[in-house]
Formats: C-alpha cells, structure tokens, sequence
C-alpha cells in the first residue's frame, strides 16, 4: 500500500543530485577577476583575445585560475586582489599600446570560485541583483514624441520623392504635427497621387481636406504602424545601451523595457554614477564615404607614402588600411532600418539598408556616377570612425534600397546590420530615476536575507519535530528538499537574485510547510477514526492532495497575475513565488511520500506511527507516540 515503484526513487534520487550540483556553486562565493570587452563596436572579442590573455599571464609571471572566452568577453579569475590588479595592468599594456586610444576595455571584476568542473556542467550560480551587490540604477524614458516626428519627417521627405519621380505637380508638402500634408490644386492629379502613396506607403490612412480652391491631402499613421514605430524605438534604443554598457565592464547588467516607454538600466557593481551616466548618454554615427583608389592613395595606406591631401586613413575590421575621401555622401541621419538577409542571386548573407528620400536620391546619383569603385560605411564612436563595411559598387541603386554582400557570414551580417541600426539612439531618453547602492549596503542585504530564511527554516524545524516526531522530522527534510530545488532551479535559469527574492523564499518556506501540516492532520485524523496506521498514512496523502493542490493553484495565479502585471522588484519577487509553489508541491507531497514509504512502508504489521500526541475518543485504544 505504501511503496513507491523503483523508478519513482529514481527520479527523487535524480532530482536531489540534480539540486545538490547547481547549488553547490552558489557556497563557493567569489573570487576577483579582470574582464577584457572589446572597447569598439567593430571590434570582435573571440578565442583569439583568450589566448593572448593567457600569454600576457605567463609573460608576467602571473597564474591565473583559468581564462576562457565567454560570451562577448574573457575573463581571467585570480586567487587574490594583488594578482588581479597586477594582470589589470598587464594586460591592459599589451591589449592597448595606445592608452589615449583602448581598443580593449580591462576591467576588474568577480567570478564564482566554484570549481571548473561544475562551470563545465553550466552549474553556475545565481547573479545577484542590484540591491544585494551594489551598483546604480537608473530609470529611463523615451520621448515618444520625438520617434514618431522624426518617422513622420522621414516620411515627407519619401512623398515629395515619390511624386517628384511619378511627375505628379503639388503646390507644397509640410508636416503638420505628425501628419504628412499634401496641397494639390486639381482633383485629377489629387486621385493620381493618392492611388501612388495608398500602394507605396501602406502604413499611412490618406483622408482628404477640403482647403478653399485647393484640396490637402493629409496622411497620417495608422495605429499599429504608430505601434510597431514606438516598439522599434525602445528596443534600438535597448540595443544602444547594450552596446555602450559593455564598454563599463559590467558582467550582469539588466537593460530591459518597463512598460510602454521606459528602459531600467541596472549595473550591478558600478559605483561611479558619473561615467555610467557618461556611456549610456554617448553618442554613435554612422558616415558614408568614397574609397580613394589613386596610386598615391595606395602607398599611403601600405605606409610606404604620405596621406593625400584630402583623403583620411581608416582601417577595417580584418586591420587592412583604406584611405578615405574627406566628403561625407551620407550619414547616419539617412538611414531608417538595416536588416540581415540573403542575396536574391548568389544566396550570399547580406545586409539590407533602407534609405529616407534625401539619402535614396543622394545614393542614387553617388551609385551611376562610381560604378566599380569602393564605397566605405564608417562608425564613429567618441572621435573615433572606423570601417564597418567598404563595398564594390556594382550597378546604380534607387530606390533607397542598399543591398551590401560579399565575403561575409551569417553571422556578420546580423552583427553589422545591428551596428547600423544601433549606431545612435532612435528617440531621446530622459533619466527620471537614479539611485546608487554601496557594496557595504548590499552585503549587509545579503547577510540579513540569509539570516531571515536560515531563522526561519530553524523555527520551523523545532516546532515539527516537537508536535509531529517523526513525521516532523520528514517535514524538515522536505523543507530542505524544496529549497535545495528552488536554489538549483534560480541557479538554472540564471535568474537575477533581489532582495525581495530572498523574501519570497523565506515567504516559500511558510507556505512548503503548510502541506505538511496538512497531510500530518489528515493522517491523524484517520488515526483518530480508527483507521490502520498504514491505511491512516495513504488516505492521509490521497485526500490532502486535493486540498494542497487547490490552496497551490490560488496563490499561483496570483503569483502569475504579480509576474504578469508587476515591474522591477515585484516581477524579482513574482518569480521565486512562482517557482516555490511548484518545488514545494513536488517536495511536501512527493519527497516527504517517499521517505515516509521508506520508513514504514516495508513493516507488514505496523501497530503505530511517530506523528505526536493523537487525541482519540475511545480512551482503551492505545497509540505510540
């Protein structure tokens, strides 16, 4: 009646491995390390910078504990601080010669002790928030106003491109708030433009106006394309501050969308609010130049010669020196989108560009008049430019469409059609919120955090052992069962540990002993009734299940309603919650099951339970306590 099948042990016995090897990393705590990010954006971190790293070391006569490339960084961890910052300043001499001019960010940072092995399992442990670790916090909004303005300024310079090529006359096209209007003289050329712009320009509703002896045309965005525009700009300005946050070294920053038009940007370990400030607000453009091919041009970028005059010297990304006219064809301002994809004929990653009408008529006449010649797309960043991409020109292009390829993978692809459409921020971004929290501040978080859930599980053992004996003792176990998994689970999924998240699981531990409460009722309520001791143990898991399940599924759909509709610290505490109630269903009814089989399931004639003092109405029927 009460034993478990082998295969269910098996799962319990996976299940506590499985717990015991990704919290173990979280015991460890952590060990000073020097971090190297790449310092510009065309710049690519990859084994490569590892294995210098390595050489550097070893050069300086520093061992390190390991070094490998993680991500979009490598990382060197260290025994202690003096030999962390001796290898900061090591290998930021053979990283960067020119101080003036880091190609490589060398940062100091912390990295989990635990061992290799377990870090090769992806046994990691969990990152700690912002308020257990210290860092800075800002909260950022868009101007929305601003992304739709420069969407409608785009648009009005596409209509009086379109009707200009088409021949269509008007007498004047202004934006009017963030409406595109058009002033037409005479109803035939009216109905001619509208059947253009309705077929070319989809995301527009053209109503007309009368205005005296002329009819306007007013174009304004429907909602979704307004929608999908202010959705565009909060996740390029999310992926802007990505780019700039690498440059602080940070290793777990948070950088996500709060609602509909703001951006929390947390840097754990940052203490210098002034130079976070100063990353996330740079700025990015992009420029577009002619490659200079003359024979003088040629030896100054072999080194063998001077640099022409009017011409400037820029490298690629492979380090190849191109020299570059002065004049700037497009910049940054031209461009409205840039997306990875495949060429139409020879099936080659690409890099679709599009263009507002300024630009598309500028690169139109750019295109015919340099057939065969090199056009170069540069990124600038603080002062700096350097070459993205540099194209052969190959036939004229309108359109304001720019298809680049050639020699380039999948994967660069997507990273430069992210570079150009992350260059700069799409909207303006005001900081409305700013807080700073000390590391001291943090670890006394971590200390009082810890005590609140240790105090707490050491009550509530004492009191199940005291009123529940033995069946007590299984409760404890449990409970220690379930927070092991929820700890393993956190760890897993890498989430983010806040200080309202060890309130939950202090809050878990409360609620994980609640069903064992009432499977030990329910069994001694059979008890009482004159059940078996081992028929009072089944009926008193059997029919307290229904009653956990139901009391688990309600707290869960306001778990689920606080992680739906909650933001920041509520969304951190929302989630352990969550996670809780699952590992805790599992451990008071399955674990606890499990163990108590173990205990009594294999005694045929049970004559009693160690489950505490069982009041019973019948004083001649004696039960062991």
């Amino acid at each position: 009646m009460n034993r478990y099948p082998l295969w269910k042990y098996a799962i319990l016995l996976a299940a506590l491995l499985v717990g015991l090897i990704y919290t173990l990393p979280n015991l460890f705590g952590e060990a000073p390390a020097v971090q190297v990010s790449s310092g510009r954006a065309t710049l690519k971190i990859d084994g490569n910078v590892a294995t210098r790293v390595e050489q550097v070391l070893t050069q300086a006569g520093l061992k390190a504990d390991f070094v490998q490339f993680e991500g979009t960084s490598v990382k060197a961890r260290f025994a202690d601080t003096d030999a962390q910052i001796k290898a900061k300043d090591a290998i930021g001499k053979a990283l960067n010669p020119d101080p003036a001019d880091p190609s490589y960010i060398v940062a100091l940072n912390l990295l989990s002790r635990s061992p290799h092995w377990l870090a090769s399992l992806h046994a990691l442990p969990m990152s700690l928030g912002l308020d257990l670790r210290g860092g800075v916090h800002f909260l950022m909004q868009v101007d929305m106003k601003s992304a739709l303005t420069k969407k409608a300024e785009a648009l009005t310079g596409d209509v009086r491109l379109m009707l200009r090529d088409k021949n269509l006359r008007h007498a004047g096209i202004v934006r009017d708030g963030n409406a595109v209007v058009v002033r037409f003289r005479d109803r035939e050329t009216l109905t001619a433009a509208r059947q253009l712009l309705e077929d070319e320009l989809r995301d527009l509703q053209w109503t007309e106006i009368p205005d005296g002896t002329d009819i306007k045309l007013s174009g304004v965005l429907k909602p979704d394309a307004s929608r999908r525009v202010q959705e565009a700009a909060v996740k390029q300005n999310i992926t802007t501050l990505h780019n700039r946050v690498n440059e602080l070294g940070v290793s777990e920053p948070v950088i996500q969308q709060q609602g509909i038009d703001r951006v929390v940007v947390q840097l754990p370990g940052v203490q210098d609010t002034a130079k976070a400030k100063d990353i996330i607000g740079r700025t990015a453009t992009l420029e577009v130049r002619m490659v200079d091919e003359s024979t003088e041009a040629a030896a100054a970028a072999g080194g063998s010669g001077p640099v022409p005059f009017g011409t400037e010297r820029y490298t690629e990304r492979n380090g190849v020196a191109l020299i570059l006219k002065r004049q700037v064809i497009l910049t940054g301002e031209n461009l409205t989108d840039a997306q990875a994809g495949f060429d139409g004929q020879t099936h080659e990653p690409s890099v679709n560009l599009t263009l507002d009408a300024k630009g598309s008529r500028i690169f139109k006449d750019v295109t015919r008049d340099n057939i065969g010649k090199r056009m170069a797309i540069l990124l600038f960043e603080k002062g700096k430019g350097e070459i993205v991409t540099a194209p052969v020109i190959r036939a004229e292009i309108g359109g304001g469409r720019v298809q680049i390829s050639g020699r380039m993978t999948t994967v660069e692809a997507a990273d430069t059609s992210l570079l150009l459409r992350s260059g700069s921020l799409a909207a303006p971004m005001d900081i409305i919120e700013e807080r700073t929290i000390g590391p001291s501040l943090g670890a006394d978080n971590i200390s009082k955090g810890f005590n609140s859930v240790l105090y707490g599980f050491a009550a509530i053992a004492v009191f199940m052992c005291i009123y529940y004996m033995l069946f007590g003792i299984i409760s404890t176990l449990a409970l220690a069962f379930n927070l092991l998994l929820l700890v393993s689970v956190l760890s897993m999924l890498q989430a983010s540990l806040t200080l309202p998240g060890m309130a939950a699981i202090a809050l878990t531990l409360g609620m994980a002993i609640d069903a064992n409460v009432l499977i030990n009722e329910r069994v001694r309520e059979e008890l009482r009734s004159g059940a078996s001791p081992q028929a009072a143990i089944h009926n008193g898991y059997e029919r307290a299940f229904t009653t956990i399940l139901d009391s688990n599924v309600t707290t869960l759909i306001a778990g689920l309603s606080l992680l739906a509709f909650g933001s920041g610290p509520v969304r951190g505490f929302a989630v352990v919650h969550c996670l809780g109630i699952l590992t805790s269903m599992f451990s008071a009814v399955v674990f606890s099951r499990g163990l108590v089989n173990i205990w009594y399931g294999r005694q045929k004639k049970l004559k009693g339970v160690s489950i505490g003092q069982v009041w019973k109405p019948a004083a001649d029927v004696g039960m062991k306590t």
